[in-house]
């Protein structure tokens, strides 16, 4: 799938639903359930290596995991690749060959953290031909700076948020992650935004949801607060993967108990 593809869908008013995905068995079983999106995330860090963080994970890992997914889906979902830490920060030529070498092995798109700082990179991106979805709210990669906890929950920084989604949008991303925000202001953003919003975490009136892959099976020790845990009486992980797609594009969940 390409991006006009996932883009008529939300023209339409369908609400696009999304999960993690780290290999080539679990992107054919969510693309069978009718995932749009399969985010090949730098949470592999925690899900799969057993960090507690996801600051450990590498290009060339990334690399690794987006080639598997990308022979799973068959093209037949959007993938979008984490830019890693470290792999992109310093220059836009830095994120240019970084995101080069993820949309080489089967990458859609590649996802970036930050706002302000990162405009610069994602026009120079976008000028050149990728694709590209930016993270506001929790950034995973500044845990160090934020810990885990919910983001932009006072005025200044709401409304720096707000900013920081505009100038992403008018330098050329193309989509938006708003991660652990208040719902109030995910909705605000969407309203704003010309570009589809993909909240996690941040309430029922974005664009479109995702969910690490482990929350949603239930395999999280300590899930989020946001998580919710489709296979307890789905049977199957199968019926849990649909049951999630319903659930998002019939605008079930997330519910207010899953936001902030």
């Amino acid at each position: 799938m390409f991006l006009p593809q996932l883009m008529a869908r939300v023209e339409k008013g369908e609400k696009l639903a999304a999960l993690t995905c780290y290999d080539a068995s679990f992107a054919r079983l969510l693309t069978d359930n009718g995932v749009d999106i399969l985010l090949v995330g730098d949470s592999l860090g925690m899900t799969v290596q057993g960090h507690g963080t996801t600051l450990a994970v590498t290009l060339e890992q990334m690399a690794y995991h987006t080639e598997a997914v990308a022979r799973g889906a068959n093209g037949r979902a959007f993938i979008v690749a984490d830019l890693p830490f470290g792999a992109y920060q310093q220059s836009p030529q830095q994120a240019f060959a970084a995101a080069a070498r993820l949309l080489t092995v089967g990458a859609n798109m590649v996802k970036l953290e930050g706002g302000a700082v990162m405009v610069e990179s994602v026009r120079f991106l976008v000028q050149r031909g990728i694709p590209v979805c930016g993270h506001l709210g929790l950034l995973p990669q500044s845990v160090n700076t934020t810990g885990y906890r919910s983001q932009a929950r006072e005025g200044s920084a709401a409304a720096r948020l707000i900013e920081d989604a505009e100038d992403l949008e008018n330098a050329g991303a193309q989509m938006l992650v708003l991660e652990s925000i208040p719902a109030v202001l995910a909705g605000e953003a969407t309203q704003r935004l010309g570009i589809p919003s993909i909240g996690i975490g941040a309430g029922p009136d974005c664009n479109g949801q995702v969910l690490v892959l482990n929350d949603l099976l239930g395999l999280t020790e300590k899930p989020p607060r946001f998580a919710k845990d489709f296979m307890e009486g789905a049977w199957n992980i199968a019926n849990a993967v649909s049951g999630y797609v319903a659930a998002v594009k019939g605008g079930e969940f997330p519910g207010r108990e899953h936001s902030f």
